[in-house]
């Protein structure tokens, strides 16, 4: 498989709607119910491959807790996502689920996230492990004290399982993140339908 193969399959891969209905149902009290978009983006976003991403409880769909735009790369055979925020984030909101609102995104007024690319690795073909680059530099303000992320991600064509927490870039102690274990999604439909060859050979 080449390159440009490799990345078409990862891109389909992520592209996608998760839900992790079964985990909620069976263990309401320690897990809401969450949606997970990954949708693709027009090209022209970030003149390369890219996607939006938003976390939702099931419930309140039109308010997400988490909303990023990502730039896909691939370097020394890791897939990379580098992170970006934006300032209008509430004129997105619900994008995963109604493309249209991307049109109201400022590509002049998007912001890197440093230190809070996500490098995904091949466990075997359709089947990526992704943590935040190394360094502890991705810094996430959390009731009042600044925290830095460690997340680990795993999907393939069937699930994604995930677990965000965050630590005292001091101390090393974990001051916030899931005390019940990893969240398990099922892929609910794909949203792959701008992945082709063109879309990723337009890749620097």
């Amino acid at each position: 498989m080449n390159s440009q193969e490799d990345l078409i399959l990862f891109a389909n891969t992520l592209a996608g709607v998760y839900d992790n209905y079964d985990q909620s149902q069976g263990n309401p009290k320690d897990f809401a119910r969450i949606n997970i978009f990954f949708r693709p983006l027009p090209w022209t976003i970030f003149h390369g491959p890219g996607f939006y991403s938003e976390q939702c409880y099931d419930y309140s769909p039109w308010e997400p807790y988490r909303q990023g735009l990502h730039q896909l790369k691939k370097k020394d055979g890791l897939f990379i996502m580098e992170n970006y925020g934006f300032n209008n984030s509430s004129r997105l909101a619900g994008a995963g689920k109604n493309p249209q609102l991307l049109k109201a995104i400022d590509v002049h007024r998007i912001q890197p996230r440093c230190g809070c690319a996500m490098h995904f690795k091949t466990k075997r073909a359709g089947h990526y492990i992704g943590s935040v680059e190394p360094g502890k530099n991705c810094l996430v303000p959390r009731d009042g004290k600044l925290t830095y992320l460690v997340s680990e991600v795993e999907v393939n064509e069937e699930i994604w399982i995930s677990r965000d927490r965050g630590f005292d870039p001091e101390t090393d102690e974990q001051l916030w993140g899931s005390e019940h274990g990893q969240l398990r999604f099922k892929r609910v439909s794909h949203l792959s339908d701008l992945i082709n060859s063109e879309w990723i050979q337009q890749l620097n």
